[in-house]
């Protein structure tokens, strides 16, 4: 019943109340979840050419950039016309905020990136962008089979979460039963609190960083802790690359499916695990571009840079965004029915990959594995500051074996088809990013080509 009441009754109006379309972009969400292919494909021209027509009319960014293009609203028919128009990076949002916002758009929140490279954003979302926001996440909830209203525990790592958390915040939370947890505190003091939190919930759902959810579940093994009992139905993760480890020892540990979801602040959600395993690309919401380094599409099946239009955010425009994430886009279908596309892999960030000497970019998790199969290793940062020369700092135990260092330079010396130079650092501790997220990998070597894969 009290389920029934929040989604139903208290989350309806307390939207309302903000003025958010949240309820009625989930209704058309959950409808595209049944269209065809060809019906989406028609719904996204649809959308691009509103969200076109109004930012030429409005934004004087956009009519600016596409006036120094030579391209007029009529010339963008669909998203593959969107080539026409040059990115959009971090740096031109910072420089142009102003020039981003609409002269007719109502108030406009601020917000900001986790800045987790060190290079955070600010930049400003209408109510209409973050009800779509909202709704997406509500839609990918459906999927699993719970909502707002299900309990839920959140370990996450945002100063803006946690600098909010007034009465009126905190009565909220209570009340829609969610409770947040600080994921810039794991340490093994905080974790114990936190799985103590878990086993007296009764959660439905957990959501946050994988890394932080791994490390709970980690602690979880030493306290020899039997969360499996817990009922929990489902772990949201995102934030982070999930890794195939990560996922199996969270399912083990609380006897539950990991859906894997994939956005930003600034980007959106943008794809999302559903529970036959499909990474789906939220279409109808936002258009996904995979480019090179000269921002041409690369074939489905090549990595490239992901470059995103968010159809939902006219008012501040974030069109043909280059988000420094590094993706692969299927040609599969999904068994589960839906025509939204695939995601094959996201990569995680281009300074989160390895470069190597013959142009090869290779998935971080090649290095990790190294890493990983050795004993006694607690935790790990990986720095490639060459394409031959690495830094590696290591939490180690008494189980740290001593040919430790010589069988991972040799590991990676066989990956990247070279010697390389391997220097080790040994701390007691490793700190998480400013957003609370846990880098294990840090390319510091230009990646201009990006679509030479392995």
């Amino acid at each position: 019943m009290h389920r029934w009441l929040i989604w139903n009754v208290f989350f309806r109006v307390h939207e309302q109340a903000k003025r958010h379309a949240t309820y009625r972009f989930l209704r058309d969400m959950e409808a595209a979840d049944q269209f065809s292919a060809t019906e989406l494909d028609v719904l996204r021209r649809q959308k691009l050419g509103d969200l076109i027509e109004y930012a030429y009319a409005h934004v004087p960014y956009i009519k600016t950039r596409m006036d120094q293009a030579g391209v007029k609203p009529a010339d963008i028919r669909e998203p593959g016309d969107l080539v026409l128009l040059p990115l959009m990076r971090k740096a031109d949002a910072r420089a142009n905020r102003e020039a981003l916002r609409s002269d007719i758009a109502g108030k406009l929140s601020s917000f900001t990136t986790g800045g987790s490279t060190g290079d955070p954003l600010i930049f400003d979302l209408a109510k209409r962008r973050v009800a779509s926001r909202v709704a997406c996440r509500q839609r990918t909830s459906r999927w699993w089979g719970v909502s707002v209203g299900d309990p839920e525990l959140a370990i996450w790592g945002s100063p803006v979460e946690l600098t909010r958390q007034d009465w009126v915040r905190s009565f909220r939370d209570r009340f829609l039963a969610t409770q947040l947890l600080s994921a810039f505190e794991m340490n093994e003091s905080a974790m114990s609190r936190y799985l103590d939190v878990l086993e007296r919930g009764n959660y439905r759902q957990v959501f946050g960083y994988p890394s932080a959810i791994y490390l709970l579940c980690l602690h979880a093994q030493k306290e020899k802790r039997n969360l499996r009992r817990l009922g929990v139905k489902v772990v949201f993760v995102t934030g982070e690359v999930l890794f195939p480890y990560q996922r199996e020892l969270i399912t083990d540990t609380l006897n539950c499916p990991v859906a894997n979801g994939y956005g930003g602040r600034d980007s959106a959600l943008i794809a999302h695990e559903c529970p036959q395993g499909g990474m789906h690309l939220l279409s109808d919401a936002v258009i996904l571009e995979t480019v090179d380094s000269q921002g041409q599409p690369v074939p489905q099946g090549e990595p490239g840079e992901i470059v995103i239009t968010d159809l939902y955010s006219h008012e501040a425009p974030f069109i043909r965004y280059a988000t420094g994430d590094i993706a692969v886009v299927s040609s599969r279908r999904c068994p589960c029915g839906r025509a939204l596309p695939l995601l094959e892999r996201v990569e995680g960030r281009s300074n989160d990959v390895i470069v190597a000497a013959d142009g090869r970019i290779i998935n971080s998790l090649a290095l990790i594995y190294a890493v990983r199969e050795i004993a006694g290793i607690e935790k790990f940062r990986i720095y490639q500051k060459a394409i031959d020369r690495f830094h590696i700092q290591l939490v180690k135990n008494s189980q740290f074996p001593a040919n430790a260092e010589e069988r991972i330079r040799k590991g990676w010396a066989q990956l990247l088809r070279l010697p390389v130079t391997v220097a080790f650092e040994y701390v007691a501790e490793l700190p998480l990013e400013r957003s609370g997220k846990f880098r294990h990998v840090v390319c510091e070597v230009p990646t201009a080509a990006l679509t030479k894969a392995v």
